[in-house]
């Protein structure tokens, strides 16, 4: 059971590193004006995404993996655990935003100027406080 908690944390690193850097782009690709640039942020854009997402995918999986070893007694005498589900749910919300916005880029339908991904690019950090205090401390 270790070990898959502890490659369930590895891939929760890989998907968040992800989470921050993919919108940080997203900061830097909205004020390109020439083709060069934009080529380019496209590509890092579309790599980072692929790796986001099986980081994702593996978090998501061995998470699910985790919770049907401990069990549904154990789920639910844990409240901690069911908050962060949800932040969980929210995460997966924020990451299917991120890869809308490839697809914008990619198609130059973005709307976005740089102050607002830059505002997007905190979101991920408050998932991250929330989710490893309730882990951690597991308030209730």
């Amino acid at each position: 059971m270790l070990w898959i908690k502890a490659f369930h944390i590895v891939f929760m690193v890989t998907w968040f590193a992800g989470l921050f850097y993919l919108p940080r782009l997203f900061v830097y690709h909205a004020d390109t004006t020439d083709e060069i640039s934009h080529a380019r942020f496209c590509v890092m854009e579309r790599r980072l995404s692929a790796i986001m997402g099986i980081g994702a995918l593996l978090t998501i999986g061995l998470g699910l993996w985790l919770l049907l070893a401990y069990g549904s007694a154990w789920l639910a005498g844990n409240g901690w655990m069911h908050v962060k589900l949800l932040l969980v749910a929210g995460l997966i919300g924020y990451h299917g935003w991120c890869q809308i916005q490839v697809k914008r880029f990619r198609e130059r339908r973005n709307r976005g100027s740089s102050r607002y991904f830059r505002l997007m690019n905190e979101v991920p950090g408050a998932f991250l406080i929330a989710i490893v205090v309730l882990a951690v401390v597991k308030p209730f």
